[in-house]
């Protein structure tokens, strides 16, 4: 049986962490998560997920940083304002675990990519009487692929900016009749 969930973007996030002068990490979020799940519970391999992502949202705790990020030097925010996720296929990996395997366009750049998926969890009914499920993914990209390469050489050797971008995917997903 397939339902329909929506992503509320009011109690959803992504959330990203990039290694920074090879010593610590810098993590930064984004909250204009939205798009549609359809969960076949018979058929888990007929789900499908359609999410997109408003880059102009970034917040790293930093203002200065942030403009950074958002300028053509990164994210380039004003070309690209959504970054964008598309499932190809579906596969259970567990009793409450998903392989989820879409495309997922970053920058004007759009590669394969694998999503961990915890979840969905059972429905449960919220104040409002809308019935809920969640769900939390995780992946590893190289922001190079992407088109996302600027960083500057160290004085003591190495980068200022890794290129792995460990993302967290945090969804709350509102039943629709």
């Amino acid at each position: 049986m397939k339902t329909t969930y929506t992503i509320d973007p009011m109690h959803s996030s992504a959330q990203f962490t990039i290694r920074h002068m090879m010593i610590t990490n810098v993590r930064g979020s984004f909250s204009g998560v939205t798009g549609t799940v359809v969960i076949d519970s018979e058929v888990p391999a007929e789900t499908t997920v359609e999410a997109s992502i408003d880059t102009t949202t970034l917040n790293t705790l930093d203002a200065n940083r942030d403009g950074h990020v958002k300028s053509a030097d990164f994210l380039d925010v004003a070309s690209f304002p959504t970054m964008t996720f598309s499932s190809t296929s579906v596969e259970m990996v567990g009793e409450s675990e998903l392989k989820v395997t879409g495309n997922f366009t970053l920058h004007g750049v759009t590669k394969p990519v694998i999503l961990h998926v915890d979840g969905p969890t059972e429905e449960i009914k919220d104040p409002y009487g809308n019935l809920r499920v969640g769900a939390s993914a995780t992946t590893k990209i190289k922001r190079s692929d992407f088109g996302l390469s600027w960083s500057a050489a160290l004085e003591t050797g190495g980068v200022l900016l890794g290129d792995d971008l460990k993302i967290e995917i945090d969804l709350s997903l509102i039943k629709q009749a």
